[in-house]
């Protein structure tokens, strides 16, 4: 019977330990005002466990090797980090610019990503016969990173353009996140290439930040012509 070095054992108790704290955070983190001080704070928790959960999946799975969580794990990271990036990017509608990394971590996951789908297309046994897993997780992320390009490239006009995006990307990881989660707790019951055990939360989960998203953007927006009206009023 194989058995995986101490190492590996110690990351995967990590990188489960991280799994399902994220899994808690995001109710936690939605559970406050948005922007407010519990927000952030939970908010900037979860990131990072975000982060050891991606880092020990893409070094569990490189030293196996599975080709395919390794591409999902750099899609998962990137949800996350283009997420909280975005909040820095705000000045882009004022004409501020787009720092070196963004461009790096975009096009690094954009190339992963089209592996993802081109081999689950044309070589599916280099991505572990995952095939149409593979092709729609790979499409999803192809068309995250386009657009963050094309907003790079093309600066948004409005002002709140980053609630939607900083919202999309952090319940898009949180998605990558049940995904996981179904295709290792699910797998018990069915195949593990089924294509429910590790699509559905993507298909429950894409018209609820969709939902999430316009409510959010109009409540922000108007918030901010509130306080216009105010400072119009006061001057």
């Amino acid at each position: 019977m194989h058995t995986d070095p101490l190492w590996m054992q110690a990351f995967l108790a990590v990188h489960i330990a991280a799994g399902g704290l994220c899994l808690v955070l995001v109710p936690v983190a939605l559970a406050f005002r948005k922007g407010g001080t519990q927000h952030r704070r939970w908010g900037r928790v979860y990131y990072w466990s975000m982060a050891v959960l991606a880092a020990t999946a893409l070094t569990m799975a490189l030293f196996r090797p599975i080709l395919f969580l390794a591409l999902v794990a750099v899609l998962s990271f990137y949800l996350v980090f283009s997420g909280r990036r975005v909040l820095a990017l705000k000045a882009l509608a004022r004409g501020g610019a787009v720092a070196p990394v963004d461009w790096a971590a975009a096009i690094v996951t954009f190339g992963a990503c089209a592996c993802l789908a081109g081999f689950g297309a044309l070589r599916p046994a280099w991505v572990q016969n995952m095939g149409m897993v593979a092709i729609v997780l790979g499409t999803v992320g192809m068309i995250s990173t386009l657009s963050d390009m094309l907003r790079f490239a093309n600066p948004p006009q409005q002002p709140d353009f980053w609630v939607g995006v900083h919202l999309q990307k952090f319940l898009g990881s949180y998605i990558a996140i049940w995904t996981a989660f179904s295709s290792v707790t699910l797998s018990q019951l069915f195949p593990s290439n089924t294509l429910a055990v590790w699509l559905w939360p993507t298909a429950l989960g894409v018209p609820a930040i969709t939902a999430a998203s316009i409510y959010y953007r109009r409540k922000f927006s108007s918030r901010a012509r509130e306080g216009a009206a105010l400072q119009t009023a006061a001057s």
